[in-house]
């Protein structure tokens, strides 16, 4: 269902801000984060949503190079603390009302 999709989504990208807040992520260490979370997440899915957060402002990355490989990691900007801090309040009440 599409709706479903869209809802996990969602919940992913407050996943990223969420380990962004705390440091440094890079792409492959959150897909194994999600997956220990239970989202079968792609790399189709998973960085095309990274480079959203980051156009809009709620990331911002750099690039090194790691054993041999280019990474890019991300961290949370202040819009991303801010916004995440908002998403975790509407949270709250979300589970209090859904799951009373």
């Amino acid at each position: 269902m599409a709706i479903i999709r869209e809802i996990f989504l969602g919940f992913i990208k407050v996943h990223i801000l969420h380990h962004a807040s705390e440091g440094e992520v890079c792409g492959v260490e959150m897909m194994e984060e999600l997956k220990r979370h239970g989202y079968a997440i792609s790399p189709g899915t998973l960085y095309p949503t990274l480079h959203s957060l980051e156009r809009q402002g709620y990331l911002q990355s750099s690039t090194r190079v790691v054993a041999g490989k280019r990474r890019r990691y991300y961290r949370a900007t202040e819009k991303g603390r801010k916004a995440l801090e908002e998403a975790r309040t509407k949270i709250r009440e979300l589970v209090e009302e859904v799951l009373e």
